[in-house]
């Protein structure tokens, strides 16, 4: 892993359908570097129900952009050529590219066909509530406008354990697919929400099948020669067999590609239920710190009734930090989403201070909380206002032995001293009640030193005593990042761009 390796995931739900996404990418690579971003979480690449589909509605793994199918060639980013040429500025920028893979699912099929299947209790999917009998489902992919080209296999409905429609009545409902062992995935694979939770949306692809397993795994091998990445984002991992997750880390990691970078978004803030995951899966792949996040709401809504030292209570971070990737929002929480848990804007700076200041966990930025988010209610990017700051200080600040100061409910800090090189210390204070002082060590090598807040928050000059010490201050609500005085963010930025 990159020393203070940052990651930015580079969506969010409502960008416009204007196919640009990739060409913009492009001409922010270098941008990108210089923010200290390390890798580039990109939105799924691939065709999907429609054009204006933001990428998970998976129609076919294989087209990238490149076929005339459900009505368009580009997806909502772009075309595939356009898509590879962001990937390789970004290469040329030294980031890593880590693509977003959906398999739990497949939408939007050619054709119809008949089958048996149960109608099961959406409330305990193991429940059966009818015989089984015959309905109309769409689970037929032939995908006309790409035909044979990459890959020959074509799905129907023996490659699916579930759907949720019967064109025959239009009845909505969640059906298991019948047939010789078919069902959902054993219990112990698969989240145990809503009693097993295989199930989650559109056909549900059963990794049960050996084709559908070669295919993909097939498919996997296919996508990183052809586009060159780095890495994989495993969407709605909870709801696919854990086996064929291990599986295929172990494949593609096996192709002489031992580094190649795996996370997984196992939406829940169960510690023991993530930590029983990373065992089961040999601990091949990073996760998501789901609860950190939840942590980071619950805090943002609370105010001063929040215990700042409960931050990090039951998060991965805290109990695996090489294996946990923080992040304040994503797509997912963002307002008007499924998952919507957005941490409100008061406390996001100190969120975002928790993530990228900090020595555990690989922090993920959000390109709705540094751009914008877009859509019927718009919210402002907040890249000014205090992320270049922060971005600014890991990349300089963030380094060597970190001294907690979780001693108080609304006030909390640390300090990081530096290294040999980087001998830039800082110490971060903040508060979620009234301003704080707290007195702290930064280390002797700072005797004698001014520092003064980087985010200008406090205006005042703290000296640093000779062991090392000195009272730093906060604002009510808000963040302060003690460091050594003489370079103002504006100055530090304008010589960075030089």
């Amino acid at each position: 892993m990159v020393e203070n390796g940052l990651m930015m995931q580079y969506f969010e739900w409502d960008l416009p359908n204007d196919g640009q996404l990739w060409n913009n990418l492009k001409d922010d690579a270098k941008h990108l570097k210089e923010l200290g971003v390390t890798a580039v979480w990109l939105p799924p690449a691939y065709k999907g129900t429609s054009q204006d589909d933001v990428g998970y509605g998976i129609y076919d793994l294989f087209d990238l952009g490149e076929f005339d199918q459900k009505g368009t060639v580009r997806t909502k980013y772009g075309t595939k050529e356009e898509y590879i040429q962001a990937i390789k500025a970004l290469h040329e920028q030294g980031l890593s590219v880590y693509a977003d893979v959906v398999l739990n699912h497949k939408a939007g099929a050619d054709a119809k066909e008949r089958f048996m299947a149960y109608e099961v209790n959406p409330d305990n999917r193991q429940e059966k509530l009818t015989e089984p009998y015959e309905i109309e489902g769409w689970t037929r992919f032939n995908f006309e406008g790409r035909g044979d080209t990459y890959s020959k296999f074509k799905w129907n409905w023996r490659h699916f354990s579930g759907t949720d429609f019967n064109a025959e009545n239009d009845k909505e409902a969640i059906y298991m697919i019948q047939g010789l062992e078919k069902g959902w995935s054993d219990d112990e694979t698969v989240d145990n929400e809503y009693g097993n939770y295989d199930y989650l949306m559109f056909a549900d692809i059963d990794y049960e099948n050996e084709e559908v397993v070669q295919e993909v795994l097939n498919w996997a091998d296919w996508y990183i020669e052809e586009t060159g990445v780095d890495g994989f984002r495993l969407d709605a991992i909870k709801h696919i067999n854990y086996h064929f997750v291990k599986n295929l880390v172990k494949s593609v990691r096996e192709k002489d590609r031992p580094d190649f970078f795996v996370v997984g978004e196992y939406w829940k803030s169960d510690y023991e239920t993530i930590a029983d995951y990373l065992e089961e899966t040999d601990f091949s792949l990073d996760l998501f710190d789901v609860s950190l996040h939840y942590n980071f709401h619950t805090a943002s809504q609370q105010g001063s009734a929040y215990d700042l030292r409960e931050l990090f209570t039951d998060t991965l971070v805290s109990k695996n930090p090489t294996h946990s990737v923080t992040f304040v929002d994503n797509h997912d929480s963002q307002p008007g989403q499924s998952l919507e848990s957005f941490v409100d804007a008061w406390f996001k700076p100190l969120a975002y201070s928790f993530i990228l200041l900090r020595a555990e966990g690989f922090p993920c930025l959000f390109y709705g909380d540094y751009y914008g988010i877009q859509g019927e209610n718009p919210i402002e990017g907040q890249a000014d206002n205090y992320l270049d700051a922060l971005l600014y200080l890991r990349c300089n600040h963030a380094y060597g032995p970190q001294n907690d100061y979780f001693d108080h409910a609304n006030c909390v800090g640390w300090t990081r001293e530096g290294d040999a090189q980087h001998p830039y210390g800082m110490a971060v204070l903040m508060s979620n009640g009234d301003e704080g002082e707290k007195l702290m060590h930064v280390g002797s090598q700072y005797a004698g030193t001014t520092f003064a807040d980087y985010t200008g928050n406090r205006e005042e000059k703290i000296t640093i005593d000779e062991e090392g010490n000195a009272t730093f201050l906060v604002n009510g609500g808000s963040v302060s990042v003690w460091v050594q005085d003489g370079i103002t963010p504006e100055e530090a930025f304008h010589e960075k761009d030089e």
